[in-house]
C-alpha cells in the first residue's frame, strides 16, 4: 500500500508548487495574476469541450490559452518604464477601453540607494501613522466611558420621570428608588448617625421603615398621632423630620444637575466622535502610503543580488469594452449577463538605479535596463470576470494581513447601535420609532398558509449597483446568441491587441510584421462561433429571452 507513497506526494507537491508560483517571461513570480485567475475560472467552468470551440485551448500543452497573446522584450540603457506605461495606458483609454491596474508590485535589492530611500519613507509614514493611532486609542476608550456614563446617567433620569410622574403608582415607584439612593450614598456618610447605622446598631428599628412610608413631613406627623395607633415614637419622628426635609431638597437639585451633566457629556461625545473621524482621516493617507510602499513581489527572484544596486517592477493593466447585442442579432434580445472584449497588458521591468544631476542641482534616480512586456486578450462575460477577480482577492494571502486603514468605521461600526441612541435628538428617536411600528408584520394564525406556501416572505432583491458573485461551477453556458457575442469579442479583442502591439512598435521605431496574419488566433473556430456555433437540440429555442 505503502510502495508508491513517494511517487503520489511527488506529483502533489508539483501541483502545489504550480499553483502558487507561475513562470512567465523568465520571472517568478506569486499568484496574483488575473491571467491565471482568469484561466483557472475558464478552465474549470467550461472544459475542454466548451474551451476548443472558443479557441482557447492548446492542444500540445493541453491547457488553457488566450485569444490571441504577444510578447515584446528589449534592453536598453536608455530604457524607462514610466513612459512605456503612461503610452500604454493613454493610447488605449482614448479609444473607449475602460483600463484597471491589477498588479502594482516593486522591490529593490538591499544595496541599491532606492532601497534605503523607500524605507526611510516608509519608515517616516508609518511612524507618523502610528502617532496619530495613539491619539485615536485614546479617543476610542474615551468614547466608551462616555456611553458607560450615559447609560447610567439615562436609567437615573428614569426615576426622576417616575418621581415627576402624575401617575400615583409610578410617582411611589419613583419615589422608593431614589430614597433608596439617598440612604445608600448621601446619608450613609454621616457613618453612625445614618439611617442604616441607626437601624442597625442603636435599636432604632421602626426608623428605616418610617423614612421609607412617609413622602412628607405631615405624613410623619399622622405616623405619629395615636389616632394613626402611633406607628413612630417622638424620638423617631424629630430624628426623621430633618431628614425627609434634606431628602426632598437633594431629589429636586440631584435632578437638576443630573440632568445639565446628562447634557453636557452627550455634546462632549458628539465632539468625540467627530475628534475620531478627524484622526482617521489624517492617519489614513500615511497608512495607505506605508502599505504601498512595502518591497513585495519577486521573492527568491535570482535576478535581486544583495550588492548590486537593481530595481525590479511588476505592473498588470485590465482593459475591457463591452459587447452590444445589436452587433450580433437583429431580433429582439434581452441579455441578462454582459460580454465583453477584454485585453490585459503585462510590464515586468528589471534595472538598475544610479544617480544623476537633476535641474535643480540635486541628486535623482536613472534608471536604464529589460522590459519584459506581454499582451493577452480575452472574451468574457460579467460573471466569468467576476469570479476571476475573486479568485485572485481569495489567492492572495497577503491581502488578509493588511491593516485596516478605516480605523473610524471599523470602530464607531461596532458602536453605531449606542451612538445612534444617544446622538440623536428626541424627535429623531420617535421618527424612528414609527417606521420600526410600520415596518412591523403582522403574525399569520392560518395554519395552511404553510403548506400551501400562502404568506411566504419573498426574497428582496439585490439592491441597484449590488451584484452576486456566481461561483465558478454554476456559471452557465452560453446560448445562441451569446455565442455570437462571445465570438465577436474575441475577433474584435484579437484585432485591437495586435493594433496596440503594432503601433507600439511603429511608434518607437521597431520592427513590425508586414501583416495582420501574424498573430497566433484561431481564425476558423472563431469564425463558427460568431455564427452561433453548434447548438444541441435545447439549445437552437434559446434565441430570445432566455438565456
Amino acid at each position: 500500500m505503502f510502495k508508491y507513497w513517494g511517487f503520489y506526494v511527488g506529483i502533489w507537491l508539483r501541483k502545489l508548487w504550480k499553483s502558487i508560483i507561475i513562470r512567465s517571461s523568465g520571472v517568478l513570480r506569486m499568484a496574483e495574476d488575473l491571467r491565471w485567475a482568469i484561466g483557472e475560472v475558464m478552465t474549470k467552468s467550461k472544459g475542454k469541450s466548451g474551451l476548443v470551440p472558443m479557441g482557447m485551448w492548446d492542444f500540445e500543452k493541453s491547457g488553457f490559452i488566450p485569444v490571441s497573446s504577444y510578447k515584446l522584450s528589449f534592453d536598453s540603457q536608455q530604457a524607462q518604464l514610466e513612459p512605456i506605461y503612461y503610452w500604454l495606458l493613454d493610447w488605449v483609454q482614448e479609444r473607449g477601453w475602460t483600463m484597471n491596474k491589477v498588479v502594482d508590485n516593486f522591490t529593490a535589492s538591499p544595496g541599491s540607494g532606492q532601497f534605503s530611500d523607500m524605507n526611510m519613507r516608509a519608515t517616516k509614514m508609518q511612524e507618523e501613522g502610528m502617532k496619530i493611532l495613539g491619539g485615536l486609542n485614546q479617543v476610542v476608550k474615551s468614547v466608551l466611558n462616555l456611553i458607560y456614563d450615559l447609560k447610567e446617567f439615562e436609567l437615573r433620569l428614569e426615576h426622576y420621570d417616575d418621581f415627576n410622574s402624575e401617575d400615583d403608582k409610578n410617582k411611589e415607584e419613583g419615589m422608593l428608588a431614589l430614597k433608596q439612593i439617598w440612604l445608600d450614598n448621601v446619608d450613609l456618610k454621616r457613618q453612625r448617625g445614618s439611617i442604616h447605622q441607626m437601624s442597625a446598631e442603636l435599636g432604632f428599628t421602626t426608623l428605616r421603615e418610617a423614612f421609607m412610608m412617609a413622602n412628607s413631613v405631615d405624613d410623619l406627623k399622622k405616623m405619629n398621632k395615636d389616632e394613626e395607633g402611633g406607628l413612630i415614637n417622638d424620638q423617631v419622628m424629630r430624628i426623621l423630620i430633618p431628614r425627609i426635609s434634606e431628602f426632598l431638597k437633594w431629589a429636586k437639585y440631584s435632578e437638576s444637575e443630573l440632568r445639565k451633566r446628562f447634557s453636557i457629556e452627550k455634546n462632549y461625545l458628539k465632539s468625540q466622535v467627530e475628534t475620531i473621524k478627524l484622526y482617521s482621516a489624517w492617519m489614513k493617507p500615511y497608512l495607505v502610503a506605508a502599505e504601498k510602499l512595502r518591497q513585495k513581489g519577486f521573492d527568491s527572484n535570482a535576478a535581486l543580488v544583495n550588492a548590486f544596486s537593481t530595481s525590479m517592477f511588476e505592473l498588470q493593466l485590465f482593459g475591457s469594452q463591452p459587447i452590444s447585442v445589436e452587433d450580433v442579432y437583429e431580433g429582439k434580445y434581452n441579455a441578462k449577463r454582459g460580454y465583453h472584449r477584454v485585453m490585459i497588458i503585462g510590464l515586468v521591468y528589471r534595472g538598475h538605479v544610479s544617480q544623476r544631476v537633476t535641474q535643480k542641482g540635486d541628486y535623482g534616480f536613472a534608471m536604464g535596463g529589460k522590459v519584459d512586456m506581454t499582451f493577452d486578450c480575452y472574451s468574457l462575460n460579467d460573471e466569468e470576470i467576476a469570479a476571476a477577480k475573486k479568485l485572485l482577492e481569495d489567492d492572495d494571502v497577503v491581502k488578509s494581513m493588511e491593516f485596516s486603514g478605516d480605523v473610524a468605521g471599523d470602530a464607531l461600526r461596532t458602536l453605531k447601535e449606542d451612538l445612534d441612541y444617544f446622538l440623536m435628538s428626541k424627535e429623531e428617536k420617535d421618527k424612528v420609532k414609527l417606521k420600526e411600528n410600520k415596518k412591523e408584520e403582522k403574525v399569520d394564525i392560518n395554519p395552511f398558509s404553510a403548506l400551501v406556501g400562502i404568506g411566504k416572505k419573498k426574497k428582496k432583491k439585490a439592491e441597484e449597483g449590488e451584484k452576486d458573485v456566481v461561483a465558478i461551477e454554476d456559471i452557465k453556458g452560453d446560448n445562441f446568441v451569446e455565442k455570437m457575442m462571445r465570438g465577436k469579442g474575441a475577433t474584435t479583442a484579437a484585432e485591437w491587441l495586435y493594433l496596440v502591439y503594432d503601433i507600439y512598435k511603429k511608434a518607437h521605431g521597431m520592427a513590425s510584421a508586414p501583416y495582420p496574419e501574424f498573430d497566433k488566433l484561431d481564425s476558423e473556430r472563431i469564425e463558427d462561433l460568431t455564427e452561433g456555433g453548434k447548438v444541441g437540440f435545447s439549445g437552437a429555442f434559446k434565441g430570445k429571452g432566455s438565456n
